[in-house]
């Protein structure tokens, strides 16, 4: 059976392109805490603008990426609006196009929204989160894509662009793809995400050791941290098949925390057996009352709809997040409520 994976439109391509080649300045940026999927999305189009048209770009992100991505081809390349506020507004103001990645609304960029609203250059959006919400010149939203690095991948090789493509380009890809699919156990049972994987182990990339720089790359503070919070701390509902923890600052400061250390950890309760959802909530180390929350789930649990009704947010069927403004015993509180509000069909 021959896989069609072009995803744009002629009139889409053709857009695409032509905005491409008639930009001088080009920056890439992605959401708040950006995860593998943000940062392997950015990198990746970073790398095809210079294999593809032989063009430079600035990437930017919000804030500090975790540890295990810093391993990433041109990693060292990304500029901090946390850190270099006044560099980034500069960047953001000569920019004459703008590619806003694996993100739906200009909210997800937290402090740097207003800079990157302000900015008056053509702005693209690639995502495949629900409900894109930002004024653009072009977006391509597919919220059936397994991740943003997906999304990439299938416009290069749609643009016959993947021949040529970087071996830097593959790995960026591929890491995007595999965070963003929990090591492909979830969101991935499409036959085109696994005929990209083909393509993508055609530029001799090493899918095991990729692994291993993400997985396998914790401190041993980070690995007493984690469980510290699956022993002390999680909260596990037997008869809802469901379960809570929160990180406290206090978590944080005991075990050193720095960010990456809780990466996919809301994932280890649901490998309890009859296990449907999972909750972390982390409270942020540096705002007051800001509380960060994401949801997973299995099977037809909708963690999409638990992170709208009770977290100020949203996502997919299996994997959303959210935000609170409380303090952590309140998210708790929040937390239990949510569980309980869906109980006839965790029970189920």
């Amino acid at each position: 059976m021959e896989i069609n994976i072009d995803i744009l439109t002629s009139e889409q391509l053709n857009a695409l392109d032509k905005m491409i080649k008639e930009a001088e300045h080009i920056v890439i940026c992605c959401h708040k805490s950006p995860d593998g999927d943000a940062i392997g999305s950015s990198l990746g189009f970073y790398q095809l603008l210079r294999s593809a048209y032989g063009k430079e770009a600035n990437v930017v992100i919000p804030d500090m990426m975790p540890d295990f991505l810093q391993w990433l081809p041109d990693s060292d390349k990304i500029m901090r609006y946390d850190t270099h506020e006044a560099a980034v507004k500069s960047i953001f103001s000569d920019a004459d196009l703008i590619l806003c990645l694996d993100f739906n609304d200009s909210s997800r960029v937290d402090d740097m929204q207003p800079v990157l609203d302000a900015a008056k250059g053509k702005k693209i959006m690639i995502d495949h989160h629900l409900d894109p919400n930002m004024e653009t010149a072009l977006t391509i939203s597919h919220p059936e894509m397994c991740s943003t690095c997906e999304l990439v991948f299938r416009i290069a090789w749609q643009m016959g662009f993947y021949d040529s493509a970087s071996k830097a380009f593959a790995e960026s890809i591929y890491c995007g793809m595999m965070t963003d699919t929990g090591g492909f156990t979830y969101n991935s049972t499409r036959s085109e995400i696994f005929f990209i994987v083909c393509q993508l182990l055609t530029k001799n990339i090493d899918k095991d050791k990729i692994y291993r720089n993400v997985f396998n790359n914790y401190s041993s503070w980070a690995i007493r941290l984690r469980g510290h919070l699956l022993c002390d701390k999680l909260n596990v509902f037997e008869d809802l098949h469901a379960s809570y923890y929160a990180l406290t600052k206090q978590d944080m400061d005991d075990y050193h925390f720095i960010k990456g250390d809780v990466e996919g950890l809301v994932n280890e309760p649901l490998r309890i057996k009859g296990m449907k959802l999972s909750i972390s909530m982390r409270e942020d180390n540096r705002k007051a009352n800001k509380i960060w929350v994401s949801v997973r789930s299995v099977d037809d649990f909708p963690a999409n709809k638990v992170a709208e009704q009770f977290f100020n947010g949203g996502g997919h069927l299996n994997a959303a997040g959210g935000h609170l403004e409380c303090s952590i015993d309140e998210a708790c509180l929040i937390a239990r409520k949510a569980i309980n509000a869906f109980a006839e069909k965790l029970k189920k």
